[in-house]
């Protein structure tokens, strides 16, 4: 089962959520500051980050930008307002998913099993390496580089590249890529979609601003198409 971070200033959430983990499974490491969560992340080797967004000292935004920096480990956010501007930043920062607290165990599971699932997408027959204009695919080693160089992406934005880049020149509405990617069937937030895409953007494209491969097409969605 997957070790899990969890980084929560509330002790009742804090070990609600660990003893729910704990009973199905997971081996889970608890910490109530930022500052604390940084710490363990080296020693403990977690699969995945649970990692609360308003936290006192160093917030989760902050915590989620120091992960980004040496770290491609998927993150989930805990937030108790849903529909808070600091949702947006805290994707933006590169967390791959957010849950609105209070949740229930096995959404929360759920959740974590979508997010990992993004990092063992299959070949799904297709030619192992593919080559789009300077970027070069890894279906099989789930890889991408551009120009002959690594680009380190988190799983939410390998699984979006992986999933447009299998289709050239479809149109994937938000709805559809919410489905995918993120696995949310429905009342998706498209928020997911827009930040994925602009970090994948600031990744792969030489001007994030006049994208070359991931197209927009206002009032449909997204598609993959070197110019």
């Amino acid at each position: 089962m997957p070790r899990v971070l969890l980084i929560e200033d509330d002790p009742s959430v804090r070990e609600g959520v660990e003893l729910g983990l704990r009973r199905r499974g997971h081996e889970v490491r608890t910490a109530a500051t930022g500052e604390a969560g940084l710490d363990a992340l080296g020693e403990f080797r977690p699969d995945l980050l649970l990692l609360d967004l308003m936290l006192p000292g160093m917030n989760g935004v902050q915590v989620c930008r120091r992960v980004r920096e040496s770290s491609q480990l998927p993150i989930i956010m805990l937030t108790a307002r849903g529909d808070d501007f600091d949702v947006v930043i805290g994707l933006e920062a590169g967390a791959d998913d957010y849950i609105v607290k209070p949740a229930r165990t096995e959404v929360i599971e759920a959740r974590i099993r979508a997010v990992l699932r993004r990092i063992e997408e299959p070949s799904g027959g297709r030619s192992a390496v593919e080559f789009h204009g300077e970027l070069a695919i890894d279906r099989a080693g789930l890889t991408v580089a551009k120009s002959g160089e690594r680009i380190g992406l988190a799983p939410s934005e390998l699984k979006l590249l992986l999933h447009l880049t299998a289709a050239p020149e479809q149109v994937f509405s938000r709805q559809q890529l919410l489905e995918h990617v993120w696995e949310h069937s429905y009342h998706g937030d498209a928020r997911l979609v827009d930040a994925c895409v602009r970090r994948l953007r600031n990744k792969i494209e030489d001007t994030p601003g006049e994208p070359r491969y991931i197209q927009t097409l206002r009032g449909f969605g997204y598609r993959f198409g070197p110019l």
